[in-house]
């Protein structure tokens, strides 16, 4: 029996796998030649491509080689299927139909495709005649339901798992896009500062800064009218012709400029550690720049909507402990930002130099001679104030925060300013180890005080220098000093006068109703004939900072303190007691919201024992007597009394008409005050005319 052979069938000249390598790069070649012909770098053939497919798909022709691209792995991976190529070329149409009816509806979407916009021809052929059958709202209903069936017939998938896959894929696409955003688009770093900690170390209370380079002596003549004392090769701030003692200049090498910047930290980290612990407690947000300042660095966030910003201050012990850092400050909001600010504590502090400010734009563009150096915000901004604006100033702090730092830093930027003949000073220090360095020095009106006895004496003067000027300036018609020194000659003018009193406190244990009633009426008033006072004290109690002098006070440093309510009864609101001391500060005046914390600036006892040489050799001090004749009695209300009142004579008569003397009589007869007449009863009683009081016994009439 015969056997059927098969006639076998000769192998295919070219495998099946080889088929779709070459398709696939066939494919991917065309994908590049319709690329290139799009960017116009295919020659003349591609500008003929380019220009076929502007007219075949519109603006969607980019689409085309990104499409050819994927439809080339597809081929070169598995075998392919019709109903996948079929939907590739269904979601393409669709797109362009789409587009088309969305853009170019009806008439004009032929004149788009004259012009190579919308879908092109494939798009016009779709949306055209769906648009004159259904309307453009039921052809975007069918496009849309093609567009979907396209999709469903490429990944060979129900619908449903389609849209669940592509809200997965469109969430981790967020996310990676968000990644990116923080990767590339990280926050701005403002201010300067070091990656490595440095040695260098600021001490407040121990002055060790070596001496620098001596470069140019000054050198300065017996006759201080004619000599001229610039040193050419150092920048110096220059003052008006003087008086008496001719142009002084003092050169900025008198002062130290070798600073140091501030270490503060891995900053990236620190915003991950703040970010992460906020969303620990439910509370999303988007961190913002951040600003590297001598002390403190703040790191900005904006909570997302209906966050309540009670609720990240509440968390500043869960950020301090995350980041290691203590204390940290939270402000909420940041003034003029809707942004919230949390300062850290740099790793170590960077020292702010008197002379970097002087040297800065900053104070070069001052408009005012009585401007005050206080240091550098949280950004390394320099920060200045002016005080006639303020127009007093209250510094409070515990020891060793960096207090007569801050009065010794004031001193020379108003030194740096103003000449013997434009500012005068008056400098108190009961506790006798601080200002006594400026005795000698041509500003002062009498060497530094020390004596309560004196101090009581020298407010006094003060106040009647203060109704001297009034008295000038109502006679010269002028408004205030300024006025009034514009429209006189330089011999003429009015010197401001700054009073600055290094411990209020015992000032206030000594003499208290007297020394608080000559601050209060010179707070009051002295403003307007260029009477100034800066106040400091290192114990920031309810009974040396009285209310009165508060309200009258408004501007106001506080260094660290001890607690919140210290803070409270400097600023009225808490902030210092989280302040880390050496110049730390927080300053507030009515032109500011909230209160600004600053690195005051550092001054040595080598930088003020230099300039005051300086001032010493180019000229010597005229002190004025201080002592005030007619004893005056002061009230915290700032009365005053005389011991010549012209209503003597008449309180006399009264009392002998009377046949008794009390104060209560005085008053209603003379219509004054009860100090007042207190007062004429102890001038009364000092002359020999009425006895002493008994209690609650009428005073013996000794007159006859």
């Amino acid at each position: 029996m015969s056997k059927r052979r098969r006639k076998s069938q000769p192998p295919p000249l070219i495998q099946p796998e080889s088929r779709r390598e070459i398709v696939m790069i066939f494919l991917f070649t065309l994908a590049g030649l319709f690329l290139l012909s799009y960017f116009g770098i295919a020659g003349q053939a591609g500008t003929f491509i380019d220009s076929a497919l502007k007219g075949f798909l519109g603006i969607l022709r980019p689409a085309l080689p990104l499409a050819i691209i994927a439809a080339g792995a597809f081929f070169g991976s598995t075998k392919p299927r019709g109903a996948a190529i079929f939907g590739s070329i269904l979601f393409l149409a669709s797109t362009a139909g789409l587009l088309h009816l969305i853009e170019y509806p009806g008439e004009a979407g032929i004149k788009a495709v004259a012009q190579g916009l919308g879908g092109g021809y494939v798009g016009l052929f779709l949306a055209y005649p769906l648009f004159q059958i259904f309307g453009p709202w039921a052809g975007l209903i069918i496009l849309t339901a093609l567009l979907l069936v396209s999709l469903s017939l490429i990944f060979s998938a129900p619908l449903t798992a389609f849209l669940s896959s592509g809200h997965k894929a469109l969430r981790a696409i967020g996310k990676l896009s968000a990644f990116f955003v923080r990767l590339f688009t990280r926050p701005k770093i403002h201010g300067e500062y070091e990656d490595k900690p440095v040695q260098q170390e600021l001490e407040f209370e121990e002055h060790t800064i070596a001496e620098p380079e001596k470069e140019a002596k000054p050198q300065i003549g017996e006759n201080t009218n004619n000599t001229d004392t610039s040193i050419e090769s150092v920048p110096k701030i220059s003052v008006a012709p003087r008086r008496r003692l001719g142009r002084i200049e003092l050169p900025l090498d008198l002062l130290e400029k070798n600073g140091s910047k501030p270490v503060s930290g891995n900053i990236r980290e620190r915003q991950e550690i703040i970010e992460k612990t906020l969303k620990n407690f439910g509370i999303d947000v988007d961190m913002g720049d951040v600003s590297v300042g001598p002390t403190v660095t703040q790191y900005t966030l904006r909570p997302a909507d209906g966050v309540k910003l009670a609720a990240i201050t509440a968390l500043s012990n869960d950020l301090a402990l995350a980041l290691a850092a203590h204390p940290i400050r939270i402000e909420a909001p940041i003034p003029g930002k809707s942004l919230v600010g949390i300062e850290v504590p740099n790793e170590q502090v960077g020292a702010v130099r008197l002379r970097e400010i002087l040297e800065s734009p900053e104070w070069q563009k001052r408009a005012s001679p009585l401007n005050i150096v206080l240091g550098r915000d949280v950004s390394g901004k320099p920060w200045c104030a002016d005080l006639p604006r303020m127009p007093h100033l209250l510094v409070a702090g515990s020891t060793g925060s960096g207090k007569t730092v801050c009065l010794n830093t004031i001193i020379l930027s108003l030194l740096y300013q103003n000449s013997p003949d434009d500012l005068k000073l008056m400098l108190i220090d009961p506790k006798r180890v601080e200002l006594p360095a400026y005795n000698g020095i041509p500003h002062l009106i009498s060497p530094v005080i020390t004596d309560v006895k004196q101090t009581v004496q020298a407010l006094r003067w003060a106040i009647m220098e203060m109704e001297r000027r009034f008295e000038t300036l109502s006679d010269s018609g002028s408004r205030d000093i300024k006025s009034f020194n514009e429209g006189h000659p330089a011999e003429e003018r009015m010197p401001y006068l700054v009073i600055v009193v290094d411990e209020l406190a015992d000032l206030m244990v000594a003499a208290a109703s007297e020394v608080e009633g000559s601050i209060i009426r010179l707070a009051q008033m002295a403003r307007a004939v260029g009477i100034h006072l800066i106040l400091a004290t290192q114990r920031p109690s309810v009974d040396v900072i009285t209310g009165l002098i508060k309200a009258n006070i408004t501007s106001r440093i506080a260094f660290s303190v001890a607690s919140l309510i210290d803070s409270r009864t400097i600023l009225d609101t808490s902030g210092a007691e989280k302040l880390l001391g050496r110049g730390d500060m927080l300053f507030i005046n009515s032109e500011l919201g909230k209160p600004k914390r600053l690195q005051g600036a550092y001054i040595s006892e080598q930088e003020i024992r230099r300039v005051v040489e300086y001032l010493k050799k180019a000229g010597s001090p005229e002190y004025l007597d201080l002592q005030v004749q007619s004893s005056l009695a002061m009230t915290p209300a700032g009365g005053s009394s005389d011991e010549n009142d012209d209503l003597l004579p008449e309180a006399k008569d009264i009392i002998l008409q009377a046949g008794k003397a009390s104060a209560s009589l005085l008053q209603r007869r003379l219509k004054v005050g009860y100090a007042r007449a207190a007062r004429m009863l102890d001038l009364l009683e000092a002359e020999g005319f009425i006895g002493p009081g008994e209690g609650a016994k009428p005073r013996e009439i000794l007159a006859p």
